[in-house]
């Protein structure tokens, strides 16, 4: 079962100036409250995914996350009911915004198209930083939970068919040839295991030379 998280009951009335804010302050009125709401649910998400990287799921609790953020646990309580909710959303959150900033990145070179060696290579390192250790224990974790697995399945099942859907724009492949789909899933796989591969040890003078070496493999194949 989720952790279950209870409401403390208002204290009473206060006036709009002093109302305190969803992040345990009080409002001073220079800052719309829709603003402050979604600056504390940012810093939840961000804390969210660094504690799981860091720390692991069993110790990244709802008030460790809360005070990671710099925020009350009254913030988590009103953002997120559930432990589930709150890192189940942290992922999805984190995970469309590097996508964003990846696309983004890529959009500013010239010609708006990398090379493929630059692409595999972008695609490596995303599945070594701390996204993906975070998004790891989550995975571990509801191997083992139900009520988190069942949230964490059907977001993985959607974060996978968006990476996948990048990954072949940025090569500017066709999917409907045979085997380009199974050749870019096989890429993302290869990614996912080397990011395994270094969890434990800095792999990244190997994993650079398999990255060039997939990169020949793909223009061979692809173009």
């Amino acid at each position: 079962m989720g952790q279950q998280l209870t409401m403390a009951p208002a204290a009473g009335r206060t006036s709009q100036s002093s109302a305190p804010s969803d992040d345990g302050t009080r409002a001073t009125g220079r800052e719309p409250q829709q603003d402050r709401s979604r600056a504390t649910r940012s810093r939840l998400l961000e804390a969210a995914i660094n504690c799981l990287a860091e720390l692991g799921y069993q110790a990244s609790t709802v008030a460790i996350v809360a005070e990671h953020a710099g925020v009350s646990r009254g913030a988590a309580q009103h953002h997120f009911p559930t432990r589930e909710a709150l890192f189940t959303a942290a992922l999805e959150h984190v995970t469309a915004v590097r996508a964003a900033e990846m696309k983004q990145q890529f959009a500013e070179l010239p010609g708006g198209r990398p090379d493929t060696a630059t692409v595999v290579d972008v695609l490596f390192t995303l599945f070594t930083g701390t996204l993906f250790r975070a998004a790891l224990a989550l995975w571990v974790a509801a191997a083992n939970e139900p009520a988190l697995r069942e949230q964490i399945v059907p977001l993985e099942a959607r974060v996978g068919r968006e990476l996948h859907r990048i990954v072949v724009d940025l090569l500017g492949v066709d999917e409907r040839e045979p085997g380009v789909r199974e050749t870019v899933q096989a890429t993302l796989d290869l990614a996912r295991g080397l990011g395994l591969a270094n969890l434990l040890t800095d792999d990244s003078a190997r994993r650079a030379g398999i990255a060039a070496q997939w990169a020949s493999i793909l223009d061979a194949s692809l173009r």
